[in-house]
């Protein structure tokens, strides 16, 4: 909680409250609301060859988001962080996992905040055991912005397989995986790689049909995925972003989606009634040039969140 400090605008009353002035720590007395559980590692980005510093994302996004306008009637809980204090992904994956889950079931909507894109198959490891205690069968999928599938294969889990995690964690239990990707460059990806996606049945949009003439057509695109779900894992990676938006993450974009769209797309998956977690990962503060990524991260996190929050009343 220490980190939540910012400006205070008390001349101008309650109608001027920022995020650091509203949240509160979750406990177990806690009414639902939006629960933001930090993530920090660096452990599969290094495995990945890319640049270390994702470690430090979850604090420097906090410190970004605390300064935001409070909407009246947000209701934020602080919920910690998970670190991963050595090499052992795996460990501190379980454990954001289990988090996840103990958030879900006390009715709490997760904000994970990342740390390097490894951070989503923790989040999927609770949503599934979430769900697997209601449901036979859930209709979930799996949007995820980014510039990469993720889709990489290994000995060893990595910031660049957590999407390949899920589609054989959802094959084990004979649920079908549903994977939207969008924003996916044709130069940061092999043919191997779009091959592993043709494999798994994932859809994708290139970053090259992703521009603002485009988004009617992404729109209905995003909307018609979007029916045959019941359940929705949202995954923001801030690479998704030009490199002139976000330089503060390991791969930077050669060309990247706009903002104006990226918001867009995020404002269709709060309307939708559907969503369930939120990730946002690989903010890098090492990298990050004039604080440009931990910005539009808080922007992006701060929008999802009135508009998520919205659809509770």
């Amino acid at each position: 909680m220490s980190l939540w400090q910012g400006r205070v605008d008390a001349a101008e009353g309650e109608r001027a409250l920022r995020w650091h002035q509203v949240i509160q720590p979750e406990g177990p007395e806690a009414a639902p609301g939006l629960a933001l559980l930090g993530f920090a590692s660096d452990a599969g980005v290094r495995r990945n060859q890319g640049r270390p510093g994702a470690v430090a994302g979850p604090d420097a996004l906090r410190r970004m988001l605390a300064n935001l306008p409070a909407q009246p009637g947000l209701h934020l809980l602080e919920a910690g962080t998970i670190t991963v204090e050595t090499e052992d992904l795996e460990a501190g994956q379980a454990a954001f996992g289990a988090r996840i889950a103990d958030l879900l079931d006390r009715g709490h909507r997760p904000i994970g905040l990342g740390g390097g894109h490894e951070i989503a198959f923790g989040t999927f490891q609770g949503l599934e055991r979430h769900l697997s205690q209601r449901e036979a069968a859930p209709r979930l999928g799996i949007l995820n912005l980014d510039a990469h599938f993720d889709l990489r294969s290994g000995p060893q889990g990595t910031s660049g397989t957590p999407f390949r995690q899920i589609a054989e964690g959802c094959r084990e239990r004979g649920w079908p995986f549903r994977y939207l990707a969008l924003g996916i460059s044709a130069f940061a990806n092999t043919e191997a790689l779009f091959q592993a996606a043709r494999e798994v049945g994932a859809a994708w949009r290139l970053d090259e049909a992703m521009g603002f003439a485009d988004l009617p057509e992404i729109q209905r695109e995003v909307t018609g995925w979007l029916e045959g779900l019941d359940h929705l894992h949202l995954s923001i990676c801030l690479d998704v972003l030009p490199a002139a938006d976000a330089p503060g993450v390991s791969a930077p974009s050669a060309r990247g989606v706009a903002l104006e769209v990226v918001e867009k797309v995020l404002d269709l998956a709060a309307a939708s009634g559907k969503l369930r977690v939120v990730e946002v990962a690989e903010l890098n503060p090492s990298l990050d040039e004039g604080q440009r990524t931990a910005r539009v991260a808080a922007r992006l996190v701060g929008r999802l969140a009135a508009r998520w929050e919205a659809t509770r009343a």
